[in-house]
């Protein structure tokens, strides 16, 4: 089975479990993104720096970042936090389709929902907005890595960012969105496959009316 078969069959959940297992704090989780149109999405990632208009000191893209996306990839976008406007649209997701990306995921506003869902295409984003990307943003640079910041959290706690590399594997359904390392693939894989084991097991136990704490302290070392 191909990696990114075998990383496809599990869930967001699964996959984070076992980044936390591995040791990455984050469980690869990019907080705060919603699934707006379509389904699950598992294929490396392309990325899309955004940056503020008013950022004369930005590199400038000479073609779209949409017509330069590899066919089977996962547009990521970065946007600037403090913008309220969308950095994509219906057309995007048209012009992406026809590149054979398979989706994309947007740290920041996205907009055209209808027509996002009757394109079918996966759309993830933090929200949604009626402004458009002018004249408010721009892309800036791609195929670099992304530190993508959680939203803001109230009080003294703060979440990981996490870092998308170019290439790395992104995992998207209606639990949210996670990013794994092209170096950890394999060992993620094998890690989820022995948790999604062992849960399994413990659903048997609990709907058989074994008390959950028993049954975790069984199964769950």
């Amino acid at each position: 089975m191909s990696v990114v078969s075998k990383l496809a069959s599990f869930s967001t959940c699964e996959i984070s479990d076992a980044l936390i297992k591995l040791g990455v704090t984050s469980g690869g989780y990019i907080a705060g993104l919603n699934l707006f149109s379509a389904g699950k999405i598992c294929a490396p990632a392309y990325t899309v720096k955004m940056v503020l208009t008013s950022d004369k000191s930005a590199p400038k893209l000479s073609e779209h970042f949409v017509d330069t996306a590899p066919a089977g990839s996962v547009i990521v976008i970065d946007a600037p936090r403090e913008a309220q406007n969308a950095v994509w649209g219906g057309l995007m997701s048209a012009g992406a389709i026809a590149r054979s990306a398979v989706g994309v995921v947007i740290s920041g506003h996205c907009r055209d929902l209808a027509e996002h869902r009757a394109l079918g295409f996966p759309v993830f984003a933090r929200s949604h907005s009626t402004l458009g990307q002018q004249p408010f943003t721009r892309p800036s640079a791609i195929n670099i890595p992304l530190v993508i910041a959680p939203p803001g959290i109230a009080g003294d706690y703060t979440f990981p960012s996490v870092t998308v590399e170019p290439g790395d594997w992104i995992i998207g359904d209606e639990d949210g969105v996670v990013c794994v390392s092209k170096a950890m693939e394999g060992e993620v894989a094998e890690e989820a496959e022995s948790k999604r084991a062992v849960d399994a097991q413990c659903m048997i136990d609990i709907q058989a009316g074994k008390g959950i704490q028993a049954t975790f302290a069984k199964y769950r070392k």
